[in-house]
């Protein structure tokens, strides 16, 4: 069962799944044989004693994959639930739960299909996207990394369920096409995945411009300096996802043509290295990119945000190898395949074209520290995640909740470059979309499984709509809400909830009739005229 994150605080319980009508829900269809899974690294909005204690944490922050040593634990200790001796006899079910209930949820979801239940990468994500989401609102995973990390389960679960975690220096970053004014910075997980950290932003002074014949030559690839063969390692690419679009060049060398180095048309050819060694804690790598323009007084336009996340034991076949990856590899993606702000396909103006990340695992008994981690067998006990601040927090990531436009400019950026003027930062665009709402599309359903339809300026329209009897004789629908603010069921909640009712422009004093307005303008309440009739006393 996946639903969005409940709450036991106002004003959020005012727009989502009240815990308590949660639990109400579950209790009266499943008994005691439910339990909870949350994902949720900003807090799960309600103490643990709300639902028996009958829940397991694995947080970490939204918009992202989850640490992948956290996967073995998450799916032994479902399948420890699901499929004990007395669980058929129970009927026991999960709830898997993030904010949404549909990028990190569907991960661990579809994980769990593809590696306890043997279901194919495309049957799951389909499986997902008919029972959670509305027809023409997309698929239930979106984020291109969730898909990506949905790849690496399935590798994982086909070679034996081993894992091995790393150490990982990053060693370069070979960019095409850079625009100006992109801050660049490698981050990854600590804090068991709870947090995302910034470890290292490149400067002017780590950037080696190439020009037009190192590029045709391709010594790019020639400057990586890694130890092993970049043609073996750039073969031990992860596969393409069916259905995802993630793009891999079979070589390094020079861009496209008409991309090649040069001014704001086609950005330049630039390698990034660190002045100082960047080395990660595990096998998780993110880099993060920022376009911004100069502002004064503190404060810089951020007009292109974009990241991408790999695994550098699945990016050097560790699961084929049983379990001995590559010490070194090269990962390459598009921008187009990169991840946008919040986990929607909105980027903003282009930053790159094509990015090159050089990486060496530090697996020897002195310079890096190895942890096989297998998934405990059935029975024994499963790790679990320490969990967040109930009661909220920032969710893990300073960066969560950017978005483009006008921002203080931080400390760690002051020595990055900016682009010189707003203008040539817009002179470029990409597709964009403008419904980053993460709740968007999601199905609701009520307590029979029938689908909850919202329409115009009334409650929500079911297949059946049963009611109970709620405080003060008024009526609420039973079925679990899953919608967020500015989400096209809101209005039809606040009805069924409160009893208020719709009430016409022209029943106010002064008002229009609706038909008669124009545009949203007319419906201000300050286009409202005071009407003769209405006593000042009123």
């Amino acid at each position: 069962i996946a639903t969005s994150g409940p709450s036991s605080t106002y004003p959020q319980r005012a727009y989502r799944n009240p815990t308590d009508a949660l639990v109400r829900f579950l209790d009266s269809k499943h008994g005691a044989h439910w339990a909870i899974w949350e994902f949720r690294a900003e807090g799960t909005g309600y103490p643990d004693s709300e639902v028996y204690n009958r829940i397991r944490h694995y947080p970490w922050p939204d918009h992202h994959p989850p640490p992948f040593a956290v996967i073995p634990n998450i799916m032994a200790s479902m399948r420890n639930w699901l499929k004990d001796p007395v669980a058929k006899y129970e009927g026991r079910v999960v709830v898997v739960h993030c904010k949404a209930g549909k990028g990190r949820s569907g991960t661990v979801a579809c994980s769990y299909l593809i590696s306890e239940d043997g279901w194919t990468i495309d049957d799951a994500l389909k499986r997902f996207t008919e029972r959670r989401m509305r027809q023409g609102f997309g698929a239930g995973i979106s984020i291109p990394s969730q898909l990506r990390w949905v790849g690496y389960v399935d590798r994982w679960a086909k070679h034996g369920k081993l894992y091995v975690e790393r150490q990982v220096e990053v060693l370069e970053l070979h960019v095409w096409g850079l625009r100006d004014g992109v801050k660049v910075a490698v981050e990854g997980f600590v804090d068991e995945g709870r947090t995302i950290k910034m470890f290292h932003v490149f400067t002017t002074k780590e950037r080696i411009v190439m020009d037009n014949t190192a590029q045709d030559q391709g010594t790019l690839a020639r400057l990586a300096g890694m130890k092993g063969d970049m043609k073996a390692a750039r073969q031990q690419r992860t596969p393409q996802i069916n259905g995802a679009s993630q793009q891999r060049h079979n070589d390094i060398g020079p861009p496209p043509d008409g991309d090649q180095a040069g001014t704001e048309s086609g950005g330049s050819a630039v390698v990034f290295r660190p002045s100082t060694r960047v080395v990660l804690p595990s096998n998780d790598i993110n880099i993060d990119f920022e376009r911004r323009n100069k502002a004064a007084y503190g404060w810089t336009m951020v007009t292109s945000v974009a990241h991408v996340w790999f695994n550098a034991f699945f990016e050097g076949r560790g699961p084929e190898n049983g379990g001995s990856a590559s010490a070194d590899g090269v990962f390459e993606i598009d921008w187009e395949a990169m991840d946008g702000i919040r986990g929607s396909s909105r980027k903003g103006t282009r930053s790159l074209d094509r990015l090159a990340v050089v990486w060496r695992a530090l697996d020897g008994e002195i310079e890096g520290v190895k942890q096989i981690i297998r998934e405990p067998q059935q029975g024994e006990p499963v790790p679990e995640t320490r969990p967040a601040d109930w009661k909220g927090s920032n969710g893990g990531y300073e960066g969560l909740g950017r978005d483009l436009g006008l921002r203080e400019q931080s400390p760690s950026s002051a020595d990055a470059s900016k682009a010189s003027s707003i203008k040539s930062a817009k002179s470029e665009k990409t597709a964009t979309n403008d419904d980053d709402d993460p709740v968007a599309g999601v199905r609701v359903h009520g307590p029979d499984g029938e689908d909850h339809i919202p329409h115009g300026n009334g409650p929500l329209a079911t297949n059946s709509e049963p009611h109970v009897a709620g405080p003060s004789g008024s009526n609420f629908t039973t079925s679990a809400r899953s919608h967020g603010t500015g989400h096209p069921v809101l209005a039809g909640l606040v009805e069924t909830v409160t009893g208020t009712k719709h009430i016409s422009t022209s029943e106010l004093p002064g008002g229009r009739p609706e038909e008669d307005m124009e545009d949203s303008e007319d419906h201000l309440l300050g286009k409202l005229k005071r009407s003769k009739t209405v006593s000042p006393s009123s």
